[in-house]
């Protein structure tokens, strides 16, 4: 019988980085692996040192050997991987490819992915057994999310499932809400996602981000210097309704970012833990190499904190600390140690080691 800490649904797609160039102008690319969910399983691997599993699909061809070579080098267990027959051209079933420019000052980070047909995107509810997966593989916690539910309603009915077995097998389950409008825009937009999520939160114990659009707090402080204090106060104002309307929740938490530009931002964490709000230290003027997975890896690290027992204050500076270091190095998850995490955690800095 396997043992994890964490099992992670989710698609995970071949990220193709031009490192400082454009997508439309280059001739290399940096492969990695990446997704949502599976961002967190790896975090808590390779950073954390905790057991941990996917469930996604992938095409049984080059593409989809090399991704699963990248997750084996995360440490990432694969057994859970669903392979479909390659049709020889990708016309029913395909890769998920992700191609991700990593921004620099006035230039946003940009993504386009290519993700139509995805192997993962198909799954249905008659892939897994997820009574018997959490039966005969014990794990204290599932995790998923909103993009791997709003890639089709199969996958929606696919992660309200997951949720509903880990519940009863008494495993601890975590969400993140994570809304990407590409993904809703033929399928009835943000209130589609909303109903979505309304279906799946009476099932989940912590949640990450908020129910409510929160592009409107930045535009309706854009003229503000205190961008991340509204920030703040509309995230536990989101975090109170969440809580209201289930009862269920334990943890909700959400990252607060101001952007000056692509490369320097402000990062912070607010949290409802238990019974309190808790928000972390800020990190003002945080220069960036890849913001892509900060919040991944703020996951990563808030369900390190509880699965170890950790205080909720050192709990949300370990996952804001995660982040923050995640963003520092490329790629889509983070490179950082331990000890490096503790050490910010701790209010360290960045002087040289020796």
């Amino acid at each position: 019988m396997s043992h994890y800490d964490l099992i992670s649904l989710g698609e995970v797609m071949l990220r193709m980085d031009p490192g400082e160039g454009r997508v439309r102008t280059a001739r290399q690319f940096t492969a990695w692996e990446g997704g949502g969910e599976y961002n967190v399983a790896r975090g808590l691997r390779r950073c954390f040192g905790l057991r941990t599993a996917v469930v996604t699909a992938l095409v049984d061809n080059e593409i989809g050997h090399l991704i699963e070579d990248l997750i084996l080098q995360g440490g990432v267990d694969t057994q859970f991987i669903k392979w479909r027959a390659h049709d020889g051209i990708g016309k029913s079933v395909r890769n998920a490819l992700n191609f991700t420019e990593r921004g620099f000052g006035l230039r946003g980070a940009r993504g386009c992915v290519d993700r139509g047909h995805s192997a993962a995107s198909q799954l249905t509810v008659s892939d897994f057994d997820f009574d018997k997966l959490f039966a005969e593989h014990k794990t204290h916690w599932f995790h998923t999310g909103g993009i791997f539910a709003a890639l089709s309603t199969e996958t929606a009915e696919l992660t309200l499932q997951g949720c509903q077995a880990a519940r009863k097998h008494g495993v601890k389950v975590s969400y993140d809400l994570n809304y990407r409008a590409s993904l809703w825009q033929e399928r009835g937009g943000f209130s589609a996602a909303q109903e979505l999520n309304r279906r799946i939160l009476p099932y989940v114990e912590v949640v990450f981000g908020a129910l409510s659009d929160k592009q409107s707090v930045a535009s309706s402080a854009a003229l503000s210097d205190d961008i991340l204090k509204a920030e703040a106060a509309q995230a536990e104002e989101d975090i109170t309704v969440m809580r209201t309307e289930f009862p269920n929740l334990q943890v909700a938490a959400a990252t607060l970012r101001r952007v000056h530009t692509a490369t320097r931002n402000d990062w912070g964490s607010i949290a409802w833990i238990g019974d309190a709000f808790y928000r972390s230290r800020t990190y003002p003027n945080l220069e960036l190499l890849d913001r892509i997975g900060g919040g991944d890896s703020f996951a990563a690290g808030l369900i390190y904190g509880m699965l170890t027992g950790q205080p909720p204050q050192l709990t949300l500076e370990i996952a804001t600390a995660h982040g923050a270091l995640a963003m520092t190095t490329p790629g889509d998850t983070g490179m950082a140690t331990l000890q490096e995490v503790l050490e910010l955690a701790g209010g360290g800095n960045a002087r040289v080691r020796r």
